[in-house]
């Protein structure tokens, strides 16, 4: 592997692929530390304060890179593209424009990004506005709101907010172009990255490092969550394919078959599922936890009591996240296969599954094996995603969490980023990285 390090450095193309990609990493860095307009040092000290008892703003300073705890205008990082992304992924198979757009090759997924982009910009406004209240109610901004002297100071900071989210996701194309790996994940990869040597100083700070046998357990179940992420994201089931050629040779029609496979994906969502359960997993303690202090006694004891329900170090919620997380792979896993349409790609261009009929056969048959394996995949990731709470009962380490959805996002995006390189070593006729 070091040999193909440093293969790969020697190239002068690939050098400079490499070479912009951490340049544009280190601008991430920079601009993650400019705040947003009407920011004061005593805000930013309060905001430390709750971020420590705020779950759903630890989730975003973490995805963020610190970003968020700094306030500053990546705060939002390109989440709110992903989730364009995920809304014209489920609007594809909906509408029937998009769907024939999808169709028309190059130029329609072109297009399709393009409309992705802009329903990034309102998103990311709504996003910023609602992160925001939220710290408005947590006491950290007080020139914020939408009557009064605080419209103007409240839209400059959601138009910062928007403009960080626009320029990262910029930034992340120009990766794409002239870097090396999906410069969006990249971008991704460099926040959770960034965040994680805050997050282990202050574990050891708060009395993790004398609990150094809970320390060791916590490091190997990682590592051991890290080969798992490994080995089922590379997992697949391939399916024997035969394609059927014609050709003319002497005035006479000739019938050839070509042998191959198509290969279907153990875990084909990804992480998806696991921000779709924890988006609404997150999202009913968090508007009951404002509602606590009502003066009406039933409305605070009700809040009071999803409050609890949803509490993240009760049972109750991680058996609720792990179900939510095997029901949304097997919902997004169908809806990505809906939209390959592979049964009719293959009898358009001549392929079979031996033994199986094309057409509707071979559709219901792809559906009844990829509802198998998937089953692996949707356990999975339910295990992953109940991990955390795992590693804190075994290890009995609190202040340190292991965040599932960041390690896939972490191992995916590095296998990724080798895979490109392996390719573009192979090119050029040099060994890779894997063997």
């Amino acid at each position: 592997m070091l040999e193909a390090m440093l293969n790969a450095w020697r190239l002068p193309d690939l050098r400079r692929k490499l070479l912009f990609t951490f340049g544009i990493l280190i601008i991430f860095r920079f601009i993650a530390h400019v705040p947003i307009p009407g920011v004061t040092e005593e805000g930013l000290r309060s905001l430390r304060e709750v971020f420590q008892t705020n779950q759903l703003l630890g989730m975003l300073d973490l995805f963020s890179g610190s970003a968020m705890r700094n306030l500053s205008i990546a705060s939002m990082g390109v989440y709110p593209y992903i989730t364009a992304s995920i809304m014209m992924q489920l609007l594809i198979p909906i509408i029937p424009q998009l769907e024939a757009l999808s169709k028309e090759g190059e130029a329609g997924r072109n297009k399709i990004n393009q409309y992705t982009h802009w329903l990034t910009v309102p998103l990311a406004a709504v996003q910023g506005y609602g992160q925001l209240l939220i710290l408005q109610q947590q006491g950290v901004i007080t020139n914020f709101g939408l009557t009064g002297g605080n419209l103007l100071p409240t839209a400059t900071m959601v138009i910062a907010m928007t403009a960080g989210t626009v320029l990262l996701v910029w930034m992340g194309e120009l990766i794409t172009e002239n870097g090396i790996g999906n410069g969006v994940s990249i971008i991704i990869f460099g926040g959770i990255v960034a965040s994680l040597p805050n997050m282990i100083g202050q574990s050891f700070l708060t009395g993790g490092g004398g609990n150094i046998g809970g320390l060791l357990v916590f490091v190997v179940l990682a590592l051991a969550t890290t080969v798992a992420i490994v080995v089922f994201n590379e997992a697949q089931r391939r399916l024997p394919v035969q394609y059927a050629r014609s050709l003319f040779r002497g005035g006479r029609m000739y019938r050839q078959t070509g042998a191959s496979h198509l290969p279907l994906r153990v875990n084909s969502a990804g992480m998806i599922p696991l921000i779709f359960a924890m988006s609404i997993m997150i999202f009913p303690g968090t508007v009951a936890s404002y509602f606590t202090v009502s003066s009406t006694p039933w409305v605070a004891n009700a809040a009071e009591f999803f409050r609890r329900i949803f509490d993240t170090t009760g049972l109750f919620y991680w058996l609720m996240y792990f179900l939510l997380v095997v029901g949304f792979t097997f919902f997004y896993t169908m809806v990505i296969f809906q939209q390959q349409n592979l049964a009719e790609n293959l009898q358009k261009n001549g392929g079979f599954i031996p033994g199986i009929r094309p057409g509707k056969p071979t559709a219901e048959y792809l559906t009844k094996v990829l509802t198998r394996i998937t089953w692996a995949g949707a356990v999975f990731l339910g295990l992953v995603a109940v991990m955390p709470f795992l590693a804190q009962q075994i290890t009995g380490v609190q202040a340190l969490q292991l965040s599932s959805t960041s390690m896939l996002i972490v191992v995916g995006v590095v296998l990724d980023t080798m895979k490109q390189l392996e390719a573009q070593l192979l090119m050029r006729h040099y060994e890779g990285f894997i063997r």
